[in-house]
């Protein structure tokens, strides 16, 4: 088979795509960071503004932490949940604990030391089953830390740039906002 580097068709040689402008770059990197964290428009916008008001960071490590910090993607950054989208459905339906509380809420923010884990009583539910058995293949962050066998993680510090965790251009999105 030969990979050539034009689409397929008649014209395929002749039609080129102009190239993507700024405001599209800011509106492709905003749409993958709304996708990724499964979160709406208002809210990425809210979190952005916030992360302008920042005084003792940047903005992008501000946006950051505050994409980090939810529940929802703690929860999924332990290994608890296979995606974020799940680890949502686990908090909004009760099954996660914060500090020993259960929460509903996916978007509040943990602070260091504060503690996830599985209720007690939902870790019967099929999403939890071979959890042991995955956590041991998992490598979580190193601002978390886990223990596998009660299925709790502890924050350890905020996130930070350093930690390779994105693989999107934060200062795009938050220079979409800025307009």
């Amino acid at each position: 088979m030969v990979r050539r580097p034009y689409p397929p068709g008649v014209h395929g040689k002749r039609r080129r795509r102009p190239a993507v402008s700024e405001f599209g770059a800011e509106l492709q990197e905003k749409q993958k960071v709304r996708f990724l964290y499964g979160l709406s428009d208002t809210a990425l916008k809210n979190y952005a503004t916030r992360s302008s008001r920042a005084r003792d960071k940047t903005k992008t490590q501000a946006l950051l932490e505050m994409l980090e910090r939810r529940v929802d993607n703690v929860v999924f950054r332990l290994g608890l949940a296979p995606s974020r989208r799940i680890a949502r459905h686990l908090v909004s339906h009760g099954h996660i604990a914060l500090n020993g509380k259960p929460v509903k809420t996916p978007s509040i923010l943990v602070k260091p030391g504060d503690r996830v884990s599985i209720r007690e009583s939902s870790r019967q539910i099929p999403v939890f089953e071979g959890l042991e058995i995955r956590l041991k293949k998992y490598q979580t962050p190193e601002w978390l830390t886990i223990n596998t066998a009660e299925g709790a993680g502890e924050i350890k510090r905020l996130p930070s740039e350093s930690d390779n965790l994105i693989s999107y251009n934060l200062s795009k999105v938050i220079e979409y906002y800025s307009r």
